[in-house]
C-alpha cells in the first residue's frame, strides 16, 4: 500500500493519533502528494452527506486538520486550511487536537512557525475562539512578539493562569491586559484575591516578578480609559487588593483627581478613597475633588465627598474659604438629607468664606427647598426665597378612542409583500389571515402560484416539530397546504400544544389552526368574521351582519373559533339587527347579549397567603396576581366561555410573549379581563419580559370597567424606566374620567413594597404626571398607596422612602388636599430626625390643616 492510500485509508477511519504519527514519517515528494489529494478527498468526504447535514464533517475535522497541517506547504495555506469552516460548525466547542497539530509541525523551520502563529492570531475573532488554544500555544513555542490584537489578551485570560510567573507570554501581554478591550468582561467575576488571575497578579507581584508600580500603573491607565462598570470591576478589585499606600498614592494623585467626576461609581469610589489619606493635594486639588464628587448623582459618592470635606475643614479651619463651590453643586442633589446636611456645612463655614465664596452660595440657593433656602439667605444675605406657587394646567385632550382598522390585502401579491415585510403586530396578522381565506377561496390556483416562489425546504420539515405554539406555524402550514407540499396528515389534531398555555394565546393558536382544517377538509368560508373594523380590536355590528350575509348567500358555515372570537368583539351598545338571518350563526347573533363579568385580584408571594408581609427583607417576594372570578358571564359557546372565565397565574411560553399585544385586541369590551390575563405579565418570571406601555395603552382604549387588574398593569408600566409612554397613558385614562387612581395607588404600592419596581421609577413617572396635568389623580394615587409603602413601625423603610413621602406632601398643597391618614399620623408621631420621619411630619401637618381657621386668621 503506497503513502497516499494509507493515509487516506486512516482519515475515512478517523484515526488522528495514527495519521500523526504517519504523516511525520513522510518524506518532502511524499507529502506534497498527500497535499494534492487533499481537495479531492474532501470533497468525496462531503458528497456523503445530505446538504442539509451541516455538521457532517465534524468527525472528520481533526484528521483533516493534521493531515493539512502536515502536508501543506505554506503558512498561509494551513492557516486557512486548519479553520475552514466545514470541519467544525459554530457550536463544536474548542478543538481537542491541538497537540496533534503542534506535533506534526513540530520539524517546520522556526520562521515558518512564527509565520503561522502570528497568522492564526489574527484570525482570532472571539476570547473562546476555536483556533486560541492552538495560537497560543505556537507563540509560547515559538517565542514570537504575538502582533497587537485585542482578542488574543482576552483568550490569554480566559484560561486558568497556571505558572503564570513563569508564561512566555507574561511579559509581552501583561501591559496590554490594562488596555485590551474584553479583558475586563473575561474577568469581572473574579473577586478572590487568592484565586485565579487576582491571585496570579498579586504572587507574582509579591515575588517582584513584576513591579507593583507596573500593576498601579496599568489599573490607572484602565481606569483613565473608561468603559462600562462590568469591564473595570476586576481592576477594581484588583487595585483595591493591591492597596496602595499613601506614598504610592502621593506620585499618582492628578490620575485619581482625573477619575473623579465621570468615572463609573466604583472606580470614583476607589479613587475618592485614595485620595481621603493623600498629604500632597493642594488647597485648589482639595476644591477640585470635592466638586467632583459632589456633583456626581451617585448618592453614596456626594455623601463620601460631604464627609471628607467636613472631615478636612474640622481639621484644617483656614480651608473653609474654599468649599463655597462645591458646597453650591451638592445643593442639587436629589436627596433631602444631602441637602440639608450641605447647607449646614455651608452655614459653618460662613464666616470663613470671602464675598466671592458666599455669592456662589446666594446664587446656587434657589435649589434648596424654601425651608432651608430661608434660612441660607438670611445667613448670606441673599433675597428671601418663596415657595413656589404652582398653576395646576389641564389634563391633555383626549385622543380618539379607535380608528378604522387597515383593509386586508385584495391581492396575492399585496399579501405577499404584507407577509414578507409585515412587522409582528396583531393587526398586520389579523389582515393577512382575513386576506388569505378570501384569496384562497375566490383564487386558490392563482393564490398558490404567487406563494410558490417563497417555499422554503425547512417548511416541510416543520411538520416534524412536537407542535405549533405560534400563528406563525400555523399560517405557514396553510401557506404550504395551498402550494401543494404540505404532508398528508391532520396537523390540527397533532401539533396543537398540550401543555398549559394562557387562555387568548390557546384561543389564537385555535383561529389560525381552524383555517388549516378548513383548507383539509374543503370547508374554508369565503372570509373571516372576526376582522377588527376598528384598531381596538372591535366588530361594528352592521359589519358583522353583513359578513354573515355573505357567508349564508354562500351556503358556508362560519369557523368556530372565529365566531366566537367575533361575538366578543361587538361593541355592546350597538343594536344588532340580525332577525332575517336564518342559520344557525345568524340567530345566535341576533340573541347574542354582551356578558358582564367582575374581577377580583389577589396577590401571593410563593406559597404564603395574601396576608404576607411585603416589606420583609428576608426573601425574594415571587408575586403572582391571582385573578378571582366573583360573577362569571355564561354564553354557552366554549371558547367564549373559555376567555372569559379562565385565568392562568404564571408566565408558562416563550411563544405566548411574541403575542401579547393581540389580547387586548381580542376583548376590547371587557377591559378588565383582558388586564387578568396579563396578569402573569406584571412582574419578571426567569428572564421573560413584562407588560409594556403599548399593552396599558390598549387596555386605556378598551371598553368596559376598569378595576385591580388594569391598576396593576397601569402601575408596573409607571415604575418602569423604559416604558416612556407610560405617563401618557396615565393621563389619557385620567382626561377620560376612567382612571381607577386609588386602585393604581393599592397596585403601585405593592409593587414598591416588595422590590418589584424601584422608587425612584415610580416617583419620577408620577412627578411628571402631576407637572402635565393630573395633579389630583396623582395625589389619590399616593394616598392610597403611603399605607402599603410605608413600613410597620420599627421595620426599616425602602430607599426612596424619603422621596416617596415629600412628592406626595408637594402634590396634596397643590391640591389642597386634607385628611388624616392614620399610618402617615402613626409615624409621624415617632422619635427621630430621619429625612423619612421629617417628610412625613410635614405630610402630616398639612393634612390636617384646619383651612378655615386659617383663612379666617387671614381675614382678620
Amino acid at each position: 500500500m503506497d503513502h497516499e492510500d494509507e493515509i487516506r485509508k486512516l482519515i475515512w477511519q478517523r484515526h488522528a493519533d495514527r495519521l500523526a504519527e504517519r504523516v511525520k514519517a513522510l518524506d518532502e515528494p511524499a507529502r506534497k502528494r498527500v497535499a494534492a489529494e487533499l481537495p479531492q478527498l474532501l470533497k468525496e468526504l462531503t458528497a456523503t452527506f445530505s446538504r442539509w447535514e451541516s455538521d457532517g464533517l465534524t468527525d472528520f475535522g481533526p484528521v483533516l486538520r493534521v493531515a493539512g497541517a502536515a502536508t501543506l506547504g505554506g503558512a498561509a495555506a494551513v492557516a486557512s486550511w486548519l479553520y475552514r469552516r466545514a470541519f467544525a460548525p459554530q457550536w463544536a466547542g474548542p478543538d481537542n487536537d491541538v497537540d496533534l497539530v503542534l506535533a506534526v509541525i513540530a520539524d517546520r523551520p522556526a520562521a515558518w512557525r512564527a509565520d503561522l502563529a502570528e497568522r492564526l492570531t489574527l484570525r482570532l475573532r472571539t476570547a473562546d475562539d476555536r483556533g486560541m488554544r492552538l495560537a497560543l500555544a505556537l507563540l509560547r513555542e515559538t517565542g514570537i512578539e504575538p502582533p497587537p490584537h485585542d482578542v488574543l489578551v482576552a483568550g490569554w485570560v480566559s484560561e486558568p493562569p497556571k505558572d503564570l510567573a513563569d508564561d512566555p507570554l507574561l511579559d509581552h501581554l501583561l501591559p496590554r491586559l490594562f488596555e485590551a478591550q474584553g479583558v475586563g468582561r473575561q474577568l469581572q467575576w473574579q473577586s478572590d484575591p487568592d484565586q485565579g488571575w487576582l491571585g496570579a497578579l498579586l504572587d507574582i507581584a509579591d515575588s517582584g516578578r513584576v513591579r507593583r508600580a507596573d500593576l498601579l500603573d496599568g489599573c490607572l491607565r484602565r481606569f483613565l480609559l473608561g468603559g462600562a462598570p462590568t469591564e473595570l470591576r476586576f481592576f477594581v478589585h484588583l487595585h483595591e487588593a493591591l492597596d496602595p499606600a499613601p506614598g504610592e498614592v502621593d506620585g499618582r494623585a492628578r490620575d485619581y483627581l482625573r477619575l473623579l467626576p465621570a468615572a463609573p461609581g466604583q472606580v470614583a469610589e476607589a479613587a475618592a478613597k485614595r485620595l481621603r489619606g493623600c498629604s500632597a493635594l493642594t488647597s485648589d486639588d482639595l476644591a477640585e475633588a470635592w466638586e467632583s464628587l459632589l456633583f456626581r448623582q451617585e448618592r453614596k459618592l456626594v455623601r463620601a465627598g460631604l464627609s471628607w470635606l467636613q472631615a478636612t475643614v474640622r481639621r484644617q479651619p483656614e480651608l473653609a474659604g474654599v468649599v463655597a463651590v462645591p458646597l453650591a453643586r451638592a445643593f442639587a442633589a436629589e436627596s433631602a438629607e444631602l441637602q440639608e446636611k450641605a447647607a449646614e456645612l455651608a452655614l459653618a463655614c460662613a464666616a470663613a468664606m470671602d464675598e466671592e465664596g458666599r455669592a456662589a452660595v446666594r446664587e446656587a440657593i434657589e435649589l434648596l427647598p424654601p425651608r432651608l433656602g430661608g434660612r441660607l439667605a438670611a445667613a448670606f444675605g441673599g433675597a428671601a426665597v418663596a415657595e413656589p406657587v404652582f398653576v395646576p394646567p389641564p389634563l391633555p385632550a383626549v385622543p380618539e378612542r379607535a380608528r378604522p382598522f387597515e383593509e386586508p390585502p385584495a391581492t396575492p401579491d399585496e399579501l405577499v409583500t404584507l407577509w414578507v415585510s409585515m412587522p409582528q403586530t396583531w393587526q398586520t396578522w389579523e389582515r393577512l389571515l382575513a386576506g388569505f381565506v378570501t384569496l384562497a377561496g375566490r383564487d386558490r390556483a392563482g393564490l398558490a402560484a404567487r406563494l410558490e416562489g417563497l417555499r422554503q425546504p425547512w417548511w416541510r420539515w416543520q411538520y416534524q416539530s412536537s407542535f405549533w405554539d405560534s400563528v406563525d406555524d400555523w399560517f405557514r402550514g396553510a401557506v404550504t397546504h395551498v402550494v401543494g407540499v404540505g404532508p398528508d396528515q391532520p396537523a390540527w389534531r397533532t401539533l396543537m400544544p398540550s401543555g398549559r398555555l394562557a387562555v387568548p394565546h390557546r384561543v389564537l393558536l385555535h383561529r389560525a389552526a381552524e383555517i388549516l382544517r378548513a383548507l383539509g377538509e374543503g370547508t374554508l368560508p369565503p372570509l373571516l368574521l372576526a376582522t377588527p373594523t376598528h384598531d381596538t380590536g372591535h366588530v361594528a355590528a352592521d359589519e358583522l351582519v353583513r359578513r354573515l350575509e355573505v357567508l349564508e348567500a354562500a351556503g358556508a358555515k362560519p369557523l368556530a373559533a372565529d365566531f366566537q372570537q367575533a361575538l366578543l368583539r361587538l361593541p355592546p351598545d350597538e343594536p344588532v339587527e340580525a332577525g332575517h338571518l336564518t342559520s344557525p350563526a345568524g340567530r345566535i347573533l341576533a340573541a347574542w347579549r354582551h356578558p358582564e363579568t367582575e374581577l377580583g385580584l389577589r396577590w401571593r408571594c410563593g406559597d404564603h397567603g395574601p396576608e404576607h408581609d411585603w416589606h420583609a427583607r428576608d426573601h425574594h417576594h415571587y408575586i403572582k396576581p391571582h385573578p378571582l372570578a366573583r360573577r362569571a358571564a355564561r354564553t354557552g359557546l366554549p371558547l367564549a366561555d373559555f376567555l372569559l372565565n379562565r385565568f392562568e397565574t404564571s408566565v408558562s411560553s416563550d411563544a405566548e410573549v411574541r403575542h401579547l399585544d393581540w389580547w387586548p385586541a381580542m376583548l376590547p369590551f371587557h377591559r378588565e379581563t383582558a388586564a387578568a390575563h396579563l396578569g402573569p405579565y406584571v412582574v419578571h418570571s426567569y428572564g421573560r419580559p413584562h407588560v409594556q406601555a403599548e399593552h396599558a395603552r390598549a387596555l386605556a382604549r378598551a371598553g368596559g370597567p376598569a378595576g385591580a387588574a388594569f391598576a396593576a398593569v397601569l402601575a408596573r408600566v409607571l415604575g418602569d424606566p423604559q416604558e416612556m409612554e407610560a405617563v401618557d397613558v396615565l393621563l389619557e385614562v385620567a382626561a377620560r374620567g376612567e382612571l381607577p387612581a386609588a386602585e393604581v395607588g393599592r397596585q403601585a404600592g405593592l409593587l414598591l413594597a416588595s422590590g418589584e419596581v424601584k422608587m425612584s421609577d415610580m416617583i419620577a413617572a408620577l412627578d411628571t404626571a402631576a407637572q402635565r396635568g393630573a395633579h389630583a389623580q396623582v395625589w389619590e394615587i399616593m394616598a392610597a398607596a403611603l399605607p402599603v409603602v410605608l413600613p410597620e413601625p420599627g421595620a426599616r423603610p425602602r430607599n426612596g422612602s424619603a422621596a416617596f413621602v415629600a412628592l406626595a406632601g408637594t402634590v396634596a398643597g397643590w391640591c389642597g388636599a386634607r385628611g388624616e391618614i392614620p399610618r402617615v399620623r402613626d409615624l409621624a408621631a415617632r422619635r427621630g430626625s430621619s429625612a423619612l420621619l421629617s417628610e412625613l411630619r410635614a405630610l402630616h401637618a398639612l393634612l390636617t390643616t384646619d383651612t378655615s381657621a386659617n383663612l379666617a386668621r387671614e381675614g382678620a
